[in-house]
């Protein structure tokens, strides 16, 4: 689901809140370690979100945030934010041969450039898929 969360809005807020969960407590971030990423720079993504972000010439970039049942993805194009909501059951994350990780939420994709000295976006990305696993049932009998 993608939305414009320019403004507040309870109606956009109750949304993100019944598919992903309510933002972590404070607490729980300190003992994550964080929860969102640090600017992630795009190489390439989808076409309804190509569209969007080429209506400006500032350079693609996105961040991630993660809640309980899933995470958003919030990226800007002129003065608007937008936010794609991805629960968890429908995230598919690949790590390219090249410094590129995907991501994949049915027809909705982002793909970000990464160097081998960004860290941060390493650390990251593996926090992500950890918390995808501890979300996600093994096996159909576990649901």
């Amino acid at each position: 689901m993608l939305l414009n969360v320019s403004y507040k809005d309870s109606e956009v807020t109750r949304k993100i809140d019944n598919e992903l969960g309510k933002s972590f407590p404070l607490m729980e971030r300190f003992k994550m370690g964080g929860i969102g990423s640090p600017k992630l720079i795009l190489s390439e993504t989808s076409l309804q979100i190509s569209n969007l972000m080429n209506l400006d010439n500032n350079r693609n970039v996105c961040n991630i945030e993660m809640r309980p049942k899933g995470i958003i993805v919030g990226f800007r194009s002129k003065l608007n934010s937008y936010a794609l909501i991805i629960p968890y059951y429908k995230l598919v994350l690949y790590k390219g041969k090249t410094e590129e990780y995907a991501i994949y939420k049915d027809n909705y994709f982002f793909k970000i450039k990464v160097h081998p000295s960004d860290k941060s976006v390493h650390a990251f990305m593996k926090k992500l898929v950890a918390a995808k696993n501890h979300a996600t049932p093994d096996r159909w009998e576990d649901q």
